[in-house]
């Protein structure tokens, strides 16, 4: 099987494509929504989400506090679904995420979010869907048709959405032109070659996956996809938390991912990766400043809040290529469907 002959592949091929439709168009939508937000000045943000859209979240959540101060909480849509439970969210914003903006489950939190007083905002590839109708302010990730059903270039498009609204709210030019930049990182990440990664986990069947800070939801978004594709066992931990417990299965040979990004969270994610080769770990991390890990390529933006998204792109165009080297399709995983729809 080649490379053209996935769905997955030709989605991850049009990733960078996605992301310049996004910093091409006018802004007129995140705009509006934007000069809102500098109206409500809000005390608070909530997310909703699940899956890949929930780690979208769990990026913005952690981009949002570090540029402005305000914390992020993400809500569970069971609050509202079933337990309906109504929240108080006076001067607070809502940012919900969803691909195809048609779980009933995600649509009602956000209706219940701004019944609670919240500006509610949408993130989603479906303008014409039942979140976006729901929503205060609707904004199309412009992803295009996204068929396999692991997501990849609609996670990407979902947090340069985020940003460029965070950037546009907080008037963040350094920001902005970081973004505009991100479609020829994206190309170059896609050319990254971890193929000394794929020769230790094609027999395997578990790893961690570290990370902190933004680069943390990277992780969980990396760990859905090794289980989605791959059928391997993959956790995500924070490279702080790792220490607290789930370090004692890690032994000789066990594989560990550590996504690095250059941000203040480098230097602790790479000191416990080297840690962990001392326990006879077998591990591969993102950064030049490993002194014991295993270096794999990477694509420097100059900012910290792309730095980790651009992983994410290198790492797509690997986990293709593993699960068709473990004899799998990344185009059919087993008892998944493109759209789910919880209650």
């Amino acid at each position: 099987m080649n490379q053209s002959e996935t769905r997955m592949r030709s989605e991850i091929c049009e990733i960078p494509q996605a992301v310049a439709r996004l910093t091409e168009r006018p802004a007129s939508s995140i705009e509006t929504a934007a000069t809102e937000l500098r109206r409500i000045d809000p005390h608070l943000f909530v997310t909703v989400a699940r899956g890949s859209s929930d780690h979208a979240s769990a990026y913005l959540k952690y981009a949002i506090e570090l540029s402005s101060g305000l914390p992020v909480a993400s809500i569970g849509p069971s609050i509202a679904s079933i337990y309906d439970t109504p929240l108080r969210l006076d001067r607070a914003a809502c940012l919900s995420i969803s691909q195809s903006g048609k779980s009933p489950d995600i649509v009602r939190m956000a209706e219940a979010a701004g019944q609670g007083g919240a500006l509610t905002i949408a993130l989603t590839n479906g303008t014409g869907s039942p979140l976006a109708e729901s929503s205060d302010h609707a904004i199309d990730i412009l992803a295009g048709p996204e068929r396999s059903v692991a997501a990849t270039k609609t996670f990407v498009a979902s947090i340069v959405s985020g940003l460029l609204l965070l950037g546009h709210w907080l008037r963040d030019a350094d920001l902005l032109a970081a973004i505009k930049k991100r479609p020829e990182h994206c190309a170059a990440a896609i050319a990254c070659d971890w193929s000394m990664l794929a020769d230790v986990l094609t027999d395997q069947e578990a790893l961690f996956i570290l990370g902190r800070g933004p680069s943390m939801a990277i992780a969980n978004e990396v760990a859905l996809k090794f289980k989605e594709t791959c059928q391997i066992q993959a956790e995500a931990y924070s490279s702080a938390e790792v220490m607290h417990g789930p370090v004692s299965i890690v032994g000789s040979g066990f594989p560990v991912l550590a996504l690095a990004a250059r941000d203040a969270a480098e230097v602790s994610v790479v000191d416990v990766a080297d840690g962990l080769c001392g326990q006879g770990a077998d591990v591969f991390v993102t950064s030049s400043l490993a002194r014991r890990a295993r270096e794999l390529p990477f694509i420097a933006t100059g900012h910290r809040l792309t730095d980790p998204l651009v992983l994410v792109v290198a790492f797509y165009a690997f986990i293709e290529q593993l699960a068709r080297r473990r004899g799998l399709n990344p185009d059919q995983p087993p008892h998944l469907n493109k759209v789910t729809q919880t209650v």
